[in-house]
């Protein structure tokens, strides 16, 4: 018998939606074949099977939150069982609702470091995120309802509770001053503006949407976000390009776009400048070892960002192969969980899509992204000259918290410089 479990889709990463099965009970299944489909603020992917054999019990139902490595599913050895009971239903358990007259919480008090430890340790257990939440906004969690698997809190559960203390208390009511006639009733509470139901189109967000939108709300309420924005001249490797990719195209059977030349670019720069390459956790600066750039790959539905390893190490063949790789099983929910963990630094062509600019948020718990817009050839004075040159716009998004906007500005220097010059071999 094998056990089937929640996997980790990345570091920060501690549940997941279990969206779909792909098996029922009695199936056989073969090893590393797709079982179920999850979403997380990660991916939204399928996972293969850890075993051949009979699918034996499912224990939790589609839809159901899932902490990570919680047993969903059990694998028999192939024999034929008798018929399965109806799988358990697992269920998020919902905070108690809270009486029709309670008044507004209180503000919590400040706690002292080794108490607010001690008050988390008896909350059970949590995410490192939610501690650090807790702990830098002075939250009991004690006192903090948990709606994640078996009330686990999560951080929506502490976003709410934070919200809730800021509210402002209810005005008290005054003594209504003499009037000579009353005023009619309707007129004490106007009624808020009716929307036609015919004028408008209600449709649930997508798991995985829901997913991306907490992801940059905590982005966004996390880092110090400041975009500078760079120019760079593509010339050289726009020529590179044209002269290799019809071979390189023959030879390899993918194309070569301009991806992996930024991508070369930047690595080198990561190098370079290592604290583009690193994370702050509470006052103190995680400086990564390995250079691993993650490659904003655009869905029907939403956004991910798979990555490649050991960026550094690889030539302009290796990262376009890998590039055209995860993208293409991005798309066709084929990543695997150590494809979307482990990213040190991200990039989002936006140019793709015709766009010139933008200011990319940051893919927590970076410090740094890099946005490649689109390369057009433009008229540019050289030597007070006017040519024709391949331009682009690099606009480098990084957190002020740890980086200043002179160090972002030669980071960006840095990159411009290798593409500007570039000469180096393809094929």
């Amino acid at each position: 018998m094998a056990d089937v479990v929640m996997p980790q889709m990345g570091e920060s990463i501690v549940e997941g939606t279990l969206t779909k099965w792909l098996k029922k009970v009695g199936d056989q299944v073969e090893r590393d074949e797709p079982l179920f489909e999850i979403s997380t603020d990660k991916v939204d992917t399928e996972i293969p099977s850890p075993a051949a054999g009979t699918l034996s019990e499912i224990l939790v139902q589609e839809g159901t939150v899932v902490a990570i490595n919680t047993v969903v599913a059990r694998i028999g050895d192939g024999a034929a069982a008798p018929a399965p009971a109806p799988a358990p239903v697992v269920e998020t358990p919902a905070p108690a609702p809270a009486p029709a007259a309670a008044p507004a919480p209180a503000p919590a008090p400040v706690v002292e470091a080794a108490a607010a430890a001690a008050v988390e340790e008896s909350a059970g257990p949590v995410s490192p995120l939610v501690r650090r939440m807790a702990r830098e906004n002075n939250v009991d969690l004690a006192q903090v309802s948990g709606t994640g698997a078996g009330g686990r809190i999560t951080k929506q559960d502490i976003e709410n509770y934070l919200a809730a203390k800021q509210a402002p208390p209810a005005a008290p009511v005054a003594a209504p001053a003499p009037v000579a006639a009353a005023a009619p009733a309707a007129a004490a509470a106007a009624p808020l503006p009716r929307v036609e139901p015919a004028k408008v189109r209600v449709e649930a967000m997508s798991i995985m949407r829901q997913k991306i939108a907490e992801h940059m709300v905590h982005s966004k309420h996390t880092s110090a976000h400041v975009t500078t924005v760079h120019r760079v001249d593509m010339t050289r490797v726009s020529k590179a390009r044209a002269k290799a990719k019809e071979d390189f195209q023959q030879r390899y059977g993918f194309g070569l776009t301009f991806l992996p030349f930024i991508t070369r670019a930047t690595a080198e720069a990561l190098r370079a400048f290592p604290i583009f390459n690193s994370s702050i956790e509470g006052t103190n600066v995680l400086y990564h070892n390995e250079v691993n750039i993650g490659i904003a790959v655009a869905l029907d539905n939403g956004l991910i960002v798979p990555v490649i390893h050991q960026a550094d190490e690889k030539n302009i063949v290796g990262l376009q192969r890998s590039i055209v790789d995860l993208a293409a099983r991005a798309r066709s929910k084929q990543l695997k969980p150590n494809e979307v963990q482990g990213g040190t630094f991200s990039i989002t062509n936006f140019g793709s899509f015709g766009s010139l600019f933008a200011t990319p948020v940051i893919n927590q718990p970076q410090v740094a992204i890099l946005g490649v817009g689109a390369i057009e050839k433009q008229p540019v004075v050289i030597d007070d000259a006017i040519a024709i040159r391949s331009m682009a716009h690099l606009a480098l998004t990084f957190d002020h918290r740890l980086i200043d906007g002179a160090l972002a500005d030669q980071f960006c220097l840095k990159v411009k410089s290798i593409l500007e010059s570039w000469s180096d071999e393809i094929l």
